[in-house]
């Protein structure tokens, strides 16, 4: 038992590697939530009653690959 105790998969020798897995989840769940909170915000922006103009421009722009005669394009890279 006392074994189990020290070396099972919940025991003290796990501990330290439980913690670590943890830190990794909380920070994966803070990188999503931060994701999530800026497409909450695209998708505010483009709602259909309301559309922000600059948005949709940006959006016409690049999926439809259009620029203005006097606009430069500068490509970043992802």
């Amino acid at each position: 038992m006392g074994g189990i105790a020290v070396a099972g998969p919940s025991g003290l020798l796990a501990w330290s590697e439980n913690l670590r897995l943890l830190d990794q989840r909380e920070a994966q769940l803070a990188a999503l939530q931060k994701e999530r909170s800026a497409l909450q915000n695209k998708v505010a922006l483009l709602h259909p009653d309301h559309a922000d103009p600059d948005m949709v421009g940006e959006l016409l722009r690049s999926q439809l690959n259009v620029v203005h005669p006097d606009e430069v394009v500068i490509k970043l890279d992802d």
